[in-house]
């Protein structure tokens, strides 16, 4: 059975569909932002939302926040004919600490994140609808270390259940990851060495003392 190709999906779509659409992307982050934006731009009208109540330490739920809002700053600047809004979401870590609630020690990748994603993605269904978007998405596909039909197919449920398009990604197709590294470098972003929740935190120290010890 032949794998999706979810980059092509995503392009016949925004060529069908038209650039004075709206589409609301749920961000991450600025690096990872940085070439999903750059690929969307001129494209579709677009809504940036910064939602991640995995992120429960205030000091690194505010220092990403700003950083993308830099990087949309100097997008607009640079492409001064890019539609590119911020839109703030709501900081609630309270939520994804219900939903990891026995899923503690599962490894990264697995049914927290699974639960994690669903969480981000349908508040940007919801916000999507409020901002009277035409789809949404996200820019975690971009990641090396997600699962982009795992994300595709929570995205497209979320879709039917909520009443709005989704619109299917792999960022990470074509170069994108190395692109947003190259991008990060551009413009000096600050770029996390981990996903963002506590426990991606400690698996990343655990990896980091591991690699001094061997």
């Amino acid at each position: 059975m032949n794998k999706v190709n979810y980059k092509k999906l995503m392009d016949r779509e925004l060529e069908e569909s038209g650039s004075d659409k709206t589409l609301l992307l749920h961000a991450c982050c600025a690096p990872c932002s940085s070439a999903c934006l750059t690929t969307l731009k001129g494209r579709v009208r677009i809504k940036v939302l910064y939602y991640n109540p995995n992120i429960v330490e205030d000091e690194e739920y505010e220092l990403r926040d700003a950083e993308l809002k830099r990087l949309i700053t100097e997008l607009k600047k640079e492409y001064p004919e890019a539609e590119i809004e911020f839109v703030e979401g709501k900081k609630e870590p309270e939520k994804f600490l219900e939903i990891a609630k026995g899923l503690e020690k599962e490894p990264e990748g697995g049914k927290r994140c699974e639960k994690c994603f669903e969480l981000r993605l349908r508040e940007a269904a919801r916000v999507a609808k409020e901002e009277h978007a035409d789809f949404f998405t996200t820019t975690l596909t971009i990641s090396p270390l997600k699962n982009a039909e795992l994300l595709n197919e929570i995205g497209e449920r979320i879709a039917k259940e909520e009443g709005i398009r989704f619109l299917n990604s792999d960022f990470k197709k074509d170069e994108g990851y190395k692109r947003s590294v190259e991008l990060s470098k551009k413009y000096g972003l600050y770029r996390q060495d981990y996903c963002g929740c506590p426990y991606s935190k400690a698996e990343s120290i655990k990896r980091k003392q591991e690699n001094i010890r061997g």
